[in-house]
Protein backbone atom coordinates (compact mmCIF):
# COMPACT_ATOMS: atom_id res chain seq x y z
CA UNK A 1 0.00 0.00 0.00
CA UNK A 2 1.35 3.42 -1.14
CA UNK A 3 1.63 6.09 1.88
CA UNK A 4 3.26 8.67 0.33
CA UNK A 5 2.95 12.35 0.87
CA UNK A 6 0.39 12.63 -1.90
CA UNK A 7 -1.59 9.52 -0.66
CA UNK A 8 -1.25 10.90 2.64
CA UNK A 9 -2.21 14.44 1.85
CA UNK A 10 -5.25 12.89 -0.07
CA UNK A 11 -6.72 10.79 2.14
CA UNK A 12 -6.66 13.70 5.35
CA UNK A 13 -7.96 16.28 2.31
CA UNK A 14 -10.62 14.48 1.43
CA UNK A 15 -11.43 12.87 4.72
CA UNK A 16 -12.09 17.10 6.18
CA UNK A 17 -13.89 17.75 3.39
CA UNK A 18 -16.36 14.68 3.72
CA UNK A 19 -16.24 15.56 7.34
CA UNK A 20 -17.96 18.87 6.85
CA UNK A 21 -20.12 17.79 3.74
CA UNK A 22 -21.23 14.31 5.38
CA UNK A 23 -22.15 16.84 8.86
CA UNK A 24 -23.94 19.58 6.69
CA UNK A 25 -25.81 17.28 4.10
CA UNK A 26 -24.27 14.37 2.74
CA UNK A 27 -22.58 12.36 -0.16
CA UNK A 28 -19.39 13.10 1.46
CA UNK A 29 -18.19 9.18 0.55
CA UNK A 30 -18.14 10.47 -2.86
CA UNK A 31 -15.00 12.16 -2.66
CA UNK A 32 -13.21 9.51 0.60
CA UNK A 33 -14.39 6.48 -1.41
CA UNK A 34 -12.57 7.38 -4.98
CA UNK A 35 -9.71 8.76 -2.55
CA UNK A 36 -9.18 4.71 -1.25
CA UNK A 37 -9.20 3.30 -4.66
CA UNK A 38 -6.63 5.52 -5.68
CA UNK A 39 -4.34 3.72 -3.48
CA UNK A 40 -5.66 0.70 -4.94
CA UNK A 41 -8.26 -0.88 -3.14
CA UNK A 42 -10.77 -3.01 -4.40
CA UNK A 43 -14.20 -1.04 -4.06
CA UNK A 44 -15.61 -3.57 -1.42
CA UNK A 45 -12.12 -3.27 0.44
CA UNK A 46 -12.84 0.90 0.14
CA UNK A 47 -16.24 0.62 1.44
CA UNK A 48 -15.55 -1.00 4.42
CA UNK A 49 -12.36 0.97 4.62
CA UNK A 50 -14.39 3.89 4.61
CA UNK A 51 -16.54 3.41 7.51
CA UNK A 52 -13.56 4.01 9.93
CA UNK A 53 -13.96 7.74 9.29
CA UNK A 54 -17.51 7.91 8.65
CA UNK A 55 -18.01 6.37 12.41
CA UNK A 56 -14.92 8.60 14.31
CA UNK A 57 -16.46 11.58 11.98
CA UNK A 58 -20.00 10.82 13.44
CA UNK A 59 -18.87 10.37 17.33
CA UNK A 60 -17.38 13.77 16.57
CA UNK A 61 -20.31 15.50 15.73
CA UNK A 62 -23.26 13.94 17.92
CA UNK A 63 -20.36 14.93 20.91
CA UNK A 64 -20.58 18.24 19.05
CA UNK A 65 -24.53 18.77 18.93
CA UNK A 66 -25.01 17.06 22.04
CA UNK A 67 -22.60 20.02 23.68
CA UNK A 68 -25.14 22.72 21.82
CA UNK A 69 -28.07 21.32 23.32
CA UNK A 70 -28.95 20.60 19.61
CA UNK A 71 -29.58 17.01 20.29
CA UNK A 72 -32.51 15.72 22.57
CA UNK A 73 -32.46 12.10 24.18
CA UNK A 74 -35.95 11.74 24.10
CA UNK A 75 -35.46 12.01 20.20
CA UNK A 76 -32.38 9.44 19.88
CA UNK A 77 -34.14 6.22 20.62
CA UNK A 78 -37.06 6.16 18.24
CA UNK A 79 -35.15 7.21 15.52
CA UNK A 80 -32.53 4.96 16.00
CA UNK A 81 -34.16 1.44 16.05
CA UNK A 82 -35.74 1.76 12.08
CA UNK A 83 -32.25 2.46 11.23
CA UNK A 84 -30.13 0.12 13.16
CA UNK A 85 -32.66 -2.80 11.99
CA UNK A 86 -32.43 -1.36 8.86
CA UNK A 87 -28.85 -1.40 8.93
CA UNK A 88 -28.14 -4.86 10.31
CA UNK A 89 -29.56 -6.22 6.65
CA UNK A 90 -27.50 -3.57 4.50
CA UNK A 91 -24.05 -4.33 6.25
CA UNK A 92 -24.74 -8.29 5.53
CA UNK A 93 -25.60 -7.37 2.08
CA UNK A 94 -22.73 -5.27 1.51
CA UNK A 95 -20.51 -8.18 2.51
CA UNK A 96 -22.45 -10.73 0.28
CA UNK A 97 -23.96 -9.07 -2.18
CA UNK A 98 -23.03 -6.61 -5.40
CA UNK A 99 -24.42 -2.83 -4.69
CA UNK A 100 -24.67 -2.29 -8.69
CA UNK A 101 -28.22 -2.35 -8.14
CA UNK A 102 -28.53 0.50 -5.45
CA UNK A 103 -26.97 3.28 -7.68
CA UNK A 104 -30.79 3.59 -9.60
CA UNK A 105 -32.17 4.14 -6.35
CA UNK A 106 -29.99 6.25 -4.88
CA UNK A 107 -29.85 8.18 -7.77
CA UNK A 108 -34.07 8.42 -8.19
CA UNK A 109 -34.08 9.74 -4.22
CA UNK A 110 -31.42 12.41 -4.63
CA UNK A 111 -33.21 13.51 -8.18
CA UNK A 112 -36.91 13.32 -6.24
CA UNK A 113 -35.15 15.31 -3.44
CA UNK A 114 -33.93 17.81 -5.50
CA UNK A 115 -37.08 18.10 -7.32
CA UNK A 116 -38.86 18.60 -4.08
CA UNK A 117 -36.75 21.57 -2.37
CA UNK A 118 -37.62 23.30 -5.39
CA UNK A 119 -41.28 23.02 -5.96
CA UNK A 120 -41.80 22.81 -1.84
CA UNK A 121 -38.47 23.80 0.15
CA UNK A 122 -40.70 23.84 3.25
CA UNK A 123 -41.20 20.31 3.24
CA UNK A 124 -37.46 19.48 3.65
CA UNK A 125 -36.68 22.90 5.39
CA UNK A 126 -39.52 23.33 7.76
CA UNK A 127 -40.90 26.67 8.82
CA UNK A 128 -38.95 27.86 12.29
CA UNK A 129 -41.25 27.30 15.28
CA UNK A 130 -42.39 24.09 13.37
CA UNK A 131 -43.42 21.16 15.94
CA UNK A 132 -41.68 17.48 15.00
CA UNK A 133 -43.75 14.71 15.20
CA UNK A 134 -42.96 11.61 17.08
CA UNK A 135 -41.79 8.59 15.54
CA UNK A 136 -45.18 6.63 16.61
CA UNK A 137 -47.41 9.17 14.90
CA UNK A 138 -45.93 8.96 11.32
CA UNK A 139 -45.60 5.07 10.77
CA UNK A 140 -44.16 6.41 6.98
CA UNK A 141 -41.26 7.90 8.90
CA UNK A 142 -40.15 4.34 10.07
CA UNK A 143 -40.28 2.99 6.85
CA UNK A 144 -38.46 5.68 5.88
CA UNK A 145 -35.86 4.96 8.51
CA UNK A 146 -35.78 1.75 8.06
CA UNK A 147 -34.72 1.95 4.11
CA UNK A 148 -31.82 4.60 4.98
CA UNK A 149 -30.97 2.34 7.80
CA UNK A 150 -30.55 -0.38 4.73
CA UNK A 151 -29.06 2.09 2.17
CA UNK A 152 -26.19 2.93 5.26
CA UNK A 153 -25.40 -0.26 6.18
CA UNK A 154 -24.83 -1.41 2.53
CA UNK A 155 -22.98 1.81 0.83
CA UNK A 156 -22.60 5.27 2.91
CA UNK A 157 -22.12 7.43 -0.14
CA UNK A 158 -25.51 9.22 -0.11
CA UNK A 159 -27.29 8.39 3.50
CA UNK A 160 -27.25 12.02 4.65
CA UNK A 161 -29.89 12.55 1.97
CA UNK A 162 -32.42 9.90 2.75
CA UNK A 163 -31.88 10.88 6.23
CA UNK A 164 -32.53 13.88 5.69
CA UNK A 165 -35.69 13.16 3.72
CA UNK A 166 -37.00 11.03 6.77
CA UNK A 167 -36.32 12.99 9.62
CA UNK A 168 -36.57 16.84 7.73
CA UNK A 169 -39.68 15.56 5.54
CA UNK A 170 -41.84 13.19 7.61
CA UNK A 171 -40.81 14.05 10.91
CA UNK A 172 -40.87 17.88 10.40
CA UNK A 173 -37.07 18.75 12.36
CA UNK A 174 -35.38 21.77 11.53
CA UNK A 175 -31.86 21.44 9.67
CA UNK A 176 -29.96 21.81 12.65
CA UNK A 177 -31.45 19.22 14.86
CA UNK A 178 -32.50 17.05 11.61
CA UNK A 179 -27.93 17.08 10.94
CA UNK A 180 -27.81 16.04 14.83
CA UNK A 181 -30.31 13.29 14.71
CA UNK A 182 -28.41 12.08 11.21
CA UNK A 183 -25.16 11.86 12.95
CA UNK A 184 -26.29 9.98 15.94
CA UNK A 185 -28.41 7.09 13.16
CA UNK A 186 -25.16 6.89 10.88
CA UNK A 187 -23.44 6.18 13.94
CA UNK A 188 -25.42 3.32 14.90
CA UNK A 189 -25.42 1.77 11.81
CA UNK A 190 -21.85 2.54 10.65
CA UNK A 191 -20.76 0.70 14.16
CA UNK A 192 -22.89 -1.95 13.03
CA UNK A 193 -21.41 -2.00 9.74
CA UNK A 194 -17.90 -1.96 11.29
CA UNK A 195 -18.81 -4.84 13.09
CA UNK A 196 -19.48 -7.10 10.07
CA UNK A 197 -16.46 -5.60 8.22
CA UNK A 198 -13.89 -5.90 10.81
CA UNK A 199 -15.50 -9.81 10.82
CA UNK A 200 -14.74 -10.02 7.49
CA UNK A 201 -11.73 -8.60 7.91
CA UNK A 202 -12.47 -5.97 5.20
CA UNK A 203 -10.56 -3.17 6.71
CA UNK A 204 -7.26 -1.69 6.10
CA UNK A 205 -6.87 0.25 9.64
CA UNK A 206 -3.72 2.41 8.77
CA UNK A 207 -5.36 4.40 5.86
CA UNK A 208 -8.67 4.51 7.51
CA UNK A 209 -7.12 6.16 10.50
CA UNK A 210 -5.63 8.61 8.27
CA UNK A 211 -8.68 9.73 6.56
CA UNK A 212 -10.29 9.91 9.94
CA UNK A 213 -7.95 12.24 11.27
CA UNK A 214 -9.52 14.71 8.49
CA UNK A 215 -13.18 13.43 8.72
CA UNK A 216 -13.36 14.42 12.95
CA UNK A 217 -11.70 17.63 12.44
CA UNK A 218 -14.14 18.50 9.17
CA UNK A 219 -16.92 17.07 11.42
CA UNK A 220 -16.36 19.12 14.38
CA UNK A 221 -16.04 22.40 12.58
CA UNK A 222 -19.14 21.79 10.36
CA UNK A 223 -21.18 21.46 13.82
CA UNK A 224 -20.03 24.91 14.61
CA UNK A 225 -20.78 26.06 11.35
CA UNK A 226 -24.13 24.51 12.08
CA UNK A 227 -25.17 25.92 14.78
CA UNK A 228 -24.21 29.94 14.01
CA UNK A 229 -25.51 29.79 10.25
CA UNK A 230 -28.28 31.05 9.18
CA UNK A 231 -31.47 28.63 8.43
CA UNK A 232 -31.35 29.84 4.54
CA UNK A 233 -27.80 29.19 4.22
CA UNK A 234 -28.27 25.56 5.35
CA UNK A 235 -31.03 25.03 3.00
CA UNK A 236 -29.21 26.55 -0.06
CA UNK A 237 -26.07 24.19 1.23
CA UNK A 238 -28.00 21.05 1.55
CA UNK A 239 -29.85 21.95 -1.90
CA UNK A 240 -26.38 22.59 -3.83
CA UNK A 241 -24.74 19.07 -2.14
CA UNK A 242 -27.94 17.60 -3.61
CA UNK A 243 -27.74 18.36 -7.08
CA UNK A 244 -23.58 17.27 -6.84
CA UNK A 245 -24.33 14.09 -5.64
CA UNK A 246 -27.10 13.42 -7.92
CA UNK A 247 -24.79 14.57 -10.59
CA UNK A 248 -21.75 11.92 -9.04
CA UNK A 249 -23.87 9.26 -8.45
CA UNK A 250 -25.09 9.62 -12.78
CA UNK A 251 -21.94 9.85 -13.85
CA UNK A 252 -20.26 6.98 -11.37
CA UNK A 253 -19.54 3.49 -13.26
Amino acid sequence: MDYSVFTVTLLIGTGFLAGIINTLAGGGSNLTLPALMVMGMPADVANATNRVGVFLQNVSATIGFRQAKKLDNADILPVMIPSLIGGVFGAFAASYAPEAWLKPLLLSAMIGMTIIMIVRPTMIAPPEGTVPFKVSEKPSAWIALFIAGVYGGFVQAGVGFILIAALAGTLRYDLVRTNALKMVCTLGFTALALGVFIWNDQILWIPGLILASGTIVGSYLAVKLAIKANPNHLKWFLFIMTVCGSAAALLSD
